[in-house]
């Protein structure tokens, strides 16, 4: 069994449970949220501990070298996109937990949309096999609940063209 991966998979099916129970319901995806997260640190320490070594540099190397095989670019800028993504989600976990319950709606679309980003990359762009696909697959599912539940039904137009 790989931690890594199935820390991952994990934390991939909560991310998705907390955005459909948001988008579809209006309830608080908060615990589904919160797990998502929790398994993204097992995930990222399991990472560090059994691929990396507990290594920067060997994280930034591993990086490169999977940006290199699909972008044909060979740079570790990445693992600090990861980091970012990681305190991003845990200060939003923070936040839903002991915050006011109140924001500006464009701190929530930018962390929403830096997130979507990530998770597209890491889920769909560097993720092979069946992953791969069915993250695809649950991303355009989200999108189309968010379009039907922000775009409401319009009448019908009544006559012919």
């Amino acid at each position: 069994m790989d931690l890594t991966l199935w820390a991952i998979r994990l934390s991939t099916a909560f991310y998705v449970l907390a955005l459909w129970q948001w988008i579809r319901s209006g309830r608080q995806g908060r615990l589904y949220w919160t797990l998502g997260c929790g398994f993204f640190l097992i995930h990222a320490a399991a990472a560090f501990h059994f691929h990396h070594g507990w290594s920067h540099d060997a994280a930034v190397r591993e990086t490169a070298r999977q940006t290199r095989e699909i972008f044909g670019v060979d740079t570790g800028s990445g693992i600090y996109w990861n980091y970012a993504f990681t305190l991003i989600w845990c200060a939003d976990v923070a936040w839903r937990w002991f915050g006011s319950g109140i924001r500006a709606p464009w701190i929530s679309r930018a962390v929403h949309g830096f997130m979507a980003f990530l998770f597209f990359n890491g889920a769909v762009v560097f993720a092979t096999g069946p992953i791969r696909w069915m993250s695809l697959a649950a991303i355009v599912a989200l999108g189309l609940a968010y379009r039907m539940r922000v775009i409401p039904d319009r009448p019908a137009i009544s006559g012919s063209l």
